[in-house]
């Protein structure tokens, strides 16, 4: 079982890594996803790969898969019907909130979306108390009631979430044990379970989302191992989680909340690897591919992980790689508006009818169509030849929708739509490192995605950041970071404690607790004790203020020493984020966390081999305002260094070296790009 594989299902195309462990070589291939089963698409992928690279499909030992099957059932609304059992006088927390209105000055907003309409959330007595303790018995004979009324109704998902569950959770435990005797069809999901953490409306948002998540994903995971097993596919199979590690099907199945990033955090993933395989510990990640442009940070060579997202306007309380999306891709379409702006995206052609190049029917001008009609991209060889496109309706799109009204040349117009999609995406590279304190001159940027090497320098050089890395295959590399990852489980336990002596007790305590449930997690995954890692980290805040920091802590045991380690960091990201800090004010800890690592065994990829050679051919290409000729490369058969301006190309991405830049080959394949003066490199 020499093979290994990491799948990224996307919205347009399923990429894949393939690894022959025997040799060390990896393979990507792009096939169309199937959007009504994402499983026959990939099993399609798997199938052309096997046939392609002559293995049978039994050698396949790990199939590691992003999806996005859990992020499309929520934004497209196709979940079950479900229904939420909370305390009496608080089943309306979903809509209530945290007061927050998005659109200040709107007289009509928009309506707040509620996945559990108001006739099927249940109050019931019972009381917790904030620490632990009981203050009403649960009303049982009220939830018998519920759960015949829920089984009647042909309810599809239950969760319960009950005032300070995550402290002590026994009357979540016993409704689970009613509603299981009475509706043993009905799957229900636990807030001590899903996320046991203090903020009851987050709490209650992600068990409601966690809960109707689980038909879906259960279904979609029955089918994949039936198409597999059919297929005479006996790999391990694993799921990318929002965490940035992966997860067994049955824990997926149990929590399908943890999946709702899973696709993204691969390119995040692969960013980290990169950072520290070319010893470039501050990288921004950008992925710019047919519909959005993501942004995450790799710091000190890793990812940037929050405790809390949002998905569609719903809380996630759930630790995720911290990512900023706009609709910024090659697909995003050019108007100009009523006043006479340009304006670019976050409306999207899509893949049907796509860009108008695509040939199939589409009118707008899109981002892809403005490439284009500047040379940037070769409509001949599109995906390697694959998808041939029509230079003459993007010409026309531009045309009419644009340079007209806007009394530019077609030329002049294509540019300004780079020039707008640019602003946009430096936009939220500026915001997601400003908000962490962070200088974008300390950083490189790593570009990937099918049009990120199209963009990436121009966007490096309107942020004063002078190095950029164009990791290899970048079209797939969200796959490819798939394909490296390890096992992960998040634990945590919220307690409110001073930072301070007096704590330790407590700490002790809860690090044990939490220590033992990772090792025991990992047991279950068969997970050998040599190959776990736990680390614990802190959710800190000063005395009176409403939000927190996650503070790592490390492998450590809590003590006196550790404990001073930590409030010392608090204060220095706490002035890093918010430029200040007070030390001699009294911090507090309100969650403590655990995550466990669970260490796959690590694919050796080898080097892909390069034949040093001259450009293949050479093109016009509008740069700075007029046509200039310019020698274009095939990225496997690159000279010793590249000075630009010069076209890269390769069969699902195309990459443009301005003027002022200088590229050379690194290891494993990667290209490293400097501005100006700069040539101590790779």
């Amino acid at each position: 079982m020499r093979y290994r594989i990491g799948a990224d299902v996307g919205g347009t195309f399923t990429d894949l890594m393939v690894l022959d462990a025997g040799t060390g070589d990896i393979h990507a291939f792009k096939t169309p996803t199937t959007p009504a089963d994402p499983s026959e698409g990939l099993l399609a992928g798997i199938a052309e790969a096997a046939e392609h690279l002559g293995f049978e499909l039994a050698a396949v030992g790990f199939i590691l898969h992003g999806t996005t099957i859990a992020t499309n059932a929520v934004l497209e609304r196709k979940l079950p019907t479900g229904a939420l059992i909370a305390n009496k006088g608080f089943t309306d927390v979903l809509e209530i909130g945290r007061h927050v209105r998005r659109e200040s000055y709107t007289l009509k907003p928009t309506p707040q979306t509620v996945l559990a309409p108001r006739d099927r959330r249940y109050g019931v007595e019972g009381r917790i108390r904030w620490d632990g303790s009981e203050e009403m018995p649960l009303d049982e004979s009220a939830i018998v009631g519920i759960a015949h009324e829920l089984s009647e109704a042909n309810i599809g998902a239950v969760a319960v979430a009950f005032l300070h569950a995550y402290r002590n959770p026994v009357h979540e435990r016993r409704t689970a044990e009613i509603l299981a005797e009475i509706a043993p069809d009905i799957p229900v999901s636990l807030s001590s379970d899903v996320s046991p953490e203090i903020r009851e409306f987050e709490r209650s948002s992600t068990t409601v989302l966690n809960a109707l998540l689980v038909p879906v994903v259960n279904d979609y995971l029955a089918r994949l191992e039936a198409r597999l097993q059919a297929a005479g596919v006996s790999a391990r199979l694993y799921l990318v989680q929002s965490n940035g590690g992966v997860t067994t099907p049955s824990q997926a199945a149990r929590l399908p909340a943890r999946l709702l990033l899973s696709g993204p955090s691969g390119g995040a993933m692969a960013a980290a690897n990169l950072s520290e395989m070319l010893g470039r510990p501050n990288l921004v990640a950008v992925d710019m591919g047919g519909t959005s442009f993501d942004v995450s940070v790799v710091r000190d060579s890793e990812n940037t992980v929050v405790t809390e997202g949002e998905i569609d306007g719903l809380p996630v309380r759930l630790p995720m790689v911290e990512m900023r999306t706009i609709g910024a891709g090659g697909g995003s379409i050019a108007s100009v508006a009523s006043g006479g702006a340009l304006v670019v995206g976050p409306a999207s052609a899509g893949a049907d009818p796509g860009p108008a190049a695509y040939g199939k029917g589409g009118q707008e001008p899109t981002v892809t169509d403005a490439n284009i009609v500047l040379g940037r991209l070769d409509p001949n060889f599109f995906l390697g030849g694959a998808l041939k496109l029509d230079a003459g309706l993007a010409r026309a799109a531009i045309t009419e929708r644009v340079a007209r009204p806007l009394g530019l040349g077609v030329e002049e117009a294509a540019e300004g739509i780079i020039t707008v999609v640019n602003a946009h995406m430096a936009s939220a590279i500026k915001l997601s490192l400003f908000e962490k304190g962070a200088d974008p001159r300390d950083f490189a940027i790593a570009a990937f995605g099918g049009a990120g090497g199209l963009h990436a320098s121009s966007l490096a050089e309107e942020l004063g950041i002078v190095e950029v890395v164009f990791p290899r295959d970048p079209g797939t590399l969200s796959a490819c970071g798939i394909l490296t990852a390890d096992i992960a489980h998040d634990v945590a336990r919220s307690r409110l404690l001073d930072a301070d002596q007096s704590a330790l007790p407590a700490l002790a305590t809860l690090a044990a607790e939490l220590v033992a449930e990772c090792h025991a997690l990992l047991a279950a995954d068969c997970i050998s004790e040599d190959a776990r890692r736990v680390r614990l980290a802190a959710d800190m805040r000063y005395r009176g203020q409403a939000y927190e920091l996650l503070v790592p802590w490390g492998d450590v045991q809590p003590d006196r020493q550790s404990l001073a380690c930590l409030v010392a960091d608090f204060h220095d990201l706490h002035r890093a984020r918010y430029a200040h800090s007070d030390p001699g004010a009294p911090a507090e800890i309100v969650t403590l966390r655990a995550t466990a690592r669970g260490l796959l065994p690590k694919p050796v990829i080898r080097a892909p081999d390069t034949v040093k050679a001259g450009p293949k051919d050479e093109r016009q290409v509008w740069i700075a305002g007029g046509w200039c000729k310019l020698p274009v490369y095939d990225r496997v058969r690159l000279p010793k260094t590249v000075t630009g301006p010069a076209i890269i190309e390769e069969a699902h991405a195309t990459l443009l070296l301005p003027p002022g830049w200088r590229l050379a080959v690194s290891s494993g394949g990667h290209l490293v790009a400097r501005h100006g003066g700069a040539h101590d490199w790779p």
